[in-house]
């Protein structure tokens, strides 16, 4: 559980990482440069899968990473979109989901849920504050992309045309689609990682099913103390 709330964690900060520009959509100003908030656009029922490769110390490592819309509702009278993601633990092999309900406007996630295997659907609280904390340093990072022009990319769905995205400082490019739903993503390069889309989806499926339990820290602790304690016990 620890390890997977990490993860969902991380994709929320990774999710409203583009927050703050929302509201700065490409075309209101002819002089502002091209916003890459703009490409989230989904589409429910869609999604795409890629492969991931990340290199460490230990050499590199791929994984698929499935991203799809699998439900839409009103979120305080705003569009609000249920986006999954599901990865396989490279270690145990095991496939577990998670899902945030991110509205369209903002790009602001506000509930997030995940299920392992066998286990029951949790929802997970949000950090408190997130938002406010990461308001400056999220218009700072986007302001690093920009648009360089429209190229042919061919990966292993198949050939698109795209706007390629690169990073003023560092190593970072992106070429993206409007044909490819939630992110219109193709193509991720950076240091020490690669994206690259290997499949589109048009009929994604909700995986996380049956009724939602709220996360308890303080329940979750007594479990694992009960284990720790039946794992020391002497057979």
């Amino acid at each position: 559980m620890k390890r997977k709330r990490r993860i969902c964690l991380a994709l929320a900060a990774l999710l409203c990482a583009s927050a703050a520009a929302r509201s700065q959509i490409m075309g209101l100003n002819p002089f502002k440069k091209p916003n890459i908030a703009d490409i989230f656009k989904p589409v429910v029922g869609h999604g795409a899968i890629y492969e991931t490769q990340r290199t460490d110390q230990e050499g590199a490592l791929k994984q698929p990473l499935e991203m799809t819309v699998v439900g839409k509702e009103s979120f305080e009278g705003r569009e609000a979109y249920w986006l999954e993601f599901a990865q396989t633990d490279a270690k145990s092999g095991s496939l577990g989901y998670a899902k945030m309900l991110m509205t369209k406007d903002d790009f602001q996630p506000h509930r997030m849920i995940m299920q392992q295997p066998g286990q029951p659907a949790m929802e997970l609280p949000l950090p408190a504050g997130m938002h406010e904390r990461m308001h400056k340093p999220k218009e700072e990072a986007l302001e690093k992309w920009r648009l360089t022009g429209s190229e042919s990319i061919t990966v292993p769905a198949g050939t698109f045309s795209c706007q390629h995205w690169k990073k003023d400082e560092g190593v970072g490019d992106v070429w993206t689609t409007d044909k490819v739903s939630p992110f219109g993503m193709v193509k991720y390069v950076s240091s020490g990682e690669t994206m690259v889309l290997i499949k589109v989806i048009t009929d994604a499926q909700d995986h996380i099913t049956g009724p939602v339990q709220t996360f308890d820290p303080e329940e979750k602790k007594r479990q694992m103390m009960e284990k720790m304690q039946r794992q020391e016990k002497p057979q």
